[in-house]
């Protein structure tokens, strides 16, 4: 039996299955990253968490992958700020470790190739993954494939902008996407509601301080001030993907993250937008916008899947 690693590197912990091509996860399990220690030092852990899955399997270990923040090309991490890693080889150390060859590509993109392989994609040919989190990430499928730009440096959805003059983002750019969509762009404006509405009744429950993401969710339908919230964040999160929709006309648009959590609260407003905004109506080509399934599962699965899924 052939199966193959999947890698999902994150600034604290790496996750990592030993999986099949049809999606069945024979074993998993965590490391920590160690970055602060190097690259190399990152790599040995990787492969100490290897080693370790692997006794649990029979079988051919084929070939491995792995999803990393920041910005990929060729296998090598050309720069990841969260993990202190510049020009650095991946791949290839990686691959001396394993003694298999290994793929590499961003992490969002990792998981838009999971969630279209196994996950909430898997019926459609065409489907772009958006993950609401700190910042705002994702991952284009095209025609079954994984959509990288030149360079392997495209698919940087979080940063077009939506808001000309707005917010400063921290890529130097105002109004961008992240600055109004994401869970932290959500949790800032929960955070000045509750500021300006000293009567709201979200402070029954928080402060301004430990509000989050799900907060004004949470009191939408008893408060003024958090339905205004949600409707703030459902404006500026649709407008982006209704340009998504225009640019790519995907088949379905999949949300991941803790925003996504929301469920039909989230996804039925957008729908409505996306239907009556998207270029030439929803009737024909019709995008479709769900949660995503998979959780935290699909960077891993993707990774594994970029051995035999974006040939």
């Amino acid at each position: 039996m052939k199966y193959y690693l999947g890698l999902d590197i994150g600034g604290t912990f790496v996750k990592g299955v030993c999986m099949t091509a049809s999606g069945e996860i024979l074993a998993e399990g965590k490391c920590e990253t160690g970055c602060d220690k190097g690259g190399a030092a990152m790599c040995d852990n990787i492969a100490a968490l290897c080693a370790r899955l692997k006794t649990n399997v029979q079988g051919q270990l084929a070939g491995a992958g792995a999803g990393c923040p920041g910005m990929i090309s060729g296998g090598v991490v050309k720069f990841a700020g969260n993990l202190g890693l510049k020009e650095f080889p991946l791949a290839a150390e990686l691959s001396s470790r394993l003694g298999v060859a290994v793929k590499v590509t961003n992490d969002a993109n990792a998981a838009a190739l999971g969630e279209a392989a196994f996950g909430a994609g898997k019926n459609y040919k065409n489907s772009i993954l958006v993950t609401l989190g700190t910042g705002v990430g994702g991952g284009i499928i095209i025609d079954g494939k994984l959509f990288e730009g030149g360079c392997s440096a495209g698919a940087e959805i979080g940063h077009m902008v939506i808001e000309r003059h707005g917010d400063m983002c921290t890529c130097g750019r105002r109004g961008c996407f992240e600055r109004y969509a994401s869970a932290s762009a959500l949790t800032r404006r929960t955070k000045y509601a509750m500021e300006e509405d000293a009567g709201s009744a979200m402070w029954s429950k928080y402060t301004s301080v430990n509000c989050t993401g799900k907060t004004a969710f949470e009191f939408m339908d008893t408060d003024r001030s958090a339905k205004e919230v949600v409707d703030w964040y459902i404006k500026y999160l649709a407008c982006g993907l209704v340009n998504l929709a225009n640019i790519f006309r995907p088949e379905v648009i999949m949300l991941g993250g803790g925003v996504a959590a929301q469920g039909e609260r989230l996804t039925k407003p957008l729908q409505e937008i996306m239907d009556r905004e998207v270029f030439g109506g929803n009737g024909y080509a019709a995008v479709t916008i769900v949660t995503a399934s998979l959780g935290n599962s699909a960077g891993a699965m993707g990774a594994a899947a970029l051995c035999f899924r974006n040939e």
